[in-house]
């Protein structure tokens, strides 16, 4: 039985990575400008005086808070409303990968010296 379930989850994995990967070519060029404004200064100094584990803990906000979006978009979808479906899903995807990429970019060395964190981003924990 659980074989049956093995095409549709990889279908449904291969689809959510490939999109998550279009939409990183749209979240490069934004985290590189919000990277630049002097306006989050004070959130960043904070972001930044994390320890590893509270940083790796805080890549738990932008999905808990936009995840939720996405069977709202589909929910959309399904009801014949398309337009604000797809706004829905691009923006909360668009925002998600923002803030990951740059809270990445932030506390990239403390990260990967969670060794865990490190063998998954490929590293080794090296």
């Amino acid at each position: 039985m659980a074989r049956v379930w093995e095409t549709p989850i990889f279908a449904i994995a291969t689809v959510y990575f490939t999109v998550d990967a279009l939409f990183s070519a749209i979240t490069g060029p934004i985290t590189a400008w919000l990277s630049r404004k002097r306006l989050l200064e004070r959130v960043r100094r904070w972001v930044t005086s994390l320890g590893p584990y509270q940083s790796f803990a805080l890549f738990a906000v932008p999905v808990i808070v936009l995840e939720p979006a996405k069977p709202l978009s589909a929910y959309l979808l399904g009801t014949g409303h398309f337009l604000p479906g797809a706004i829905v899903f691009i923006a909360a995807e668009v925002l998600k990968l923002t803030v990951v990429e740059r809270l990445f970019q932030l506390n990239k060395t403390k990260l990967l010296s969670i060794p865990l964190f490190a063998w998954g981003y490929g590293t080794g924990g090296e």
